[in-house]
């Protein structure tokens, strides 16, 4: 049993790599939590495939990938703001619209040049396994952040996630909330995306919080819950690629949303019994 649950952790990648899977699920459960009560897992996924051209213009300048993707990041937020404020488009067709145009601008700029196909598979999958020092200290300080802001925030963001108009009239100035929660959510993908990618990312910063949400109310609780649930998602994703040689990023992204739909069948089967039980 050691041999199985223990000893992959024994070498100091994996040990860098259940870190970085840790920070990432507390950085992404935090955030995730109002993302899910929202309704804007849509907007997560967009902005998890808008950082790819700003990825790439840094790499090709030789910056280091998470300033180029953070740029990008905050370039598809003002851009789905001020499409939706004119009053022109709806927010989603607005945020569809940039989704595909920087996932295309991202794809343009990586066929430009031969030297970048060898690292597009970490940044859009994640390279758990090659984390190093440096990219911690960059996840912990992104958790930091977000933790403060939460707590900092917690009464505009809870006002805005129910009743936009009833914190507008207590003075919790919704818009500038709602800014700061994009904000968060940039962060919280672009701290990630070297563990777990830019495209795998959004399973972790949606499917534990969805979980949560189906087990308790409370919204600390539900974060609190995001985090254990992703925790063990982590670590029992990086024991099966260790054990069985697959994707680590895809396995922890995988099993967090496998974790959702056994959770939902769940319940679902509890409440057909309990209808039942009640009809008898």
């Amino acid at each position: 049993m050691y041999d199985l649950l223990v000893e992959p952790f024994s070498s100091p990648f994996m040990v860098r790599a259940l870190l970085a899977g840790l920070l990432a699920v507390l950085t992404c459960s935090l955030v995730g939590t109002w993302v899910v009560i929202r309704g804007l897992s849509f907007m997560g996924d967009a902005l998890a495939h808008a950082v790819l051209p700003g990825i790439a213009v840094a790499y090709l300048l030789g910056v280091d990938p998470v300033i180029g993707a953070f740029a990008s990041a905050a370039i598809t937020v003002v851009g789905i703001n001020l499409a939706s404020r004119r009053g022109q488009v709806s927010e989603d067709t607005g945020i569809g619209l940039l989704f595909v145009g920087m996932l295309a601008l991202g794809v343009i700029i990586i066929s430009r040049s031969d030297s970048f196909t060898t690292d597009l598979n970490g940044f859009l999958f994640g390279d758990v396994l090659g984390v190093r020092v440096h990219d911690l200290w960059v996840q912990a300080g992104a958790a930091v952040v977000v933790i403060a802001a939460t707590a900092a925030l917690y009464r505009p963001f809870l006002a805005l996630s129910f009743n936009a108009d009833k914190a507008a009239s207590l003075g919790l100035r919704p818009d500038r909330a709602s800014a700061a929660m994009l904000g968060l959510m940039a962060l919280a993908i672009v701290s990630s995306f070297k563990s777990v990618g830019s495209l795998l990312v959004v399973g972790l910063l949606v499917a534990p919080p969805a979980t949560a949400t189906l087990l308790v109310r409370r919204v600390p609780l539900a974060m609190a819950t995001a985090t254990a649930i992703g925790a063990v998602c982590v670590w029992a994703g990086l024991l099966v690629s260790y054990h069985h040689d697959t994707a680590a990023g895809a396995t922890m992204s995988g099993l967090a949303v496998a974790v959702f739909f056994v959770v939902l069948s769940a319940k679902e089967l509890a409440a057909h019994t309990t209808r039942e039980r009640l009809a008898a």
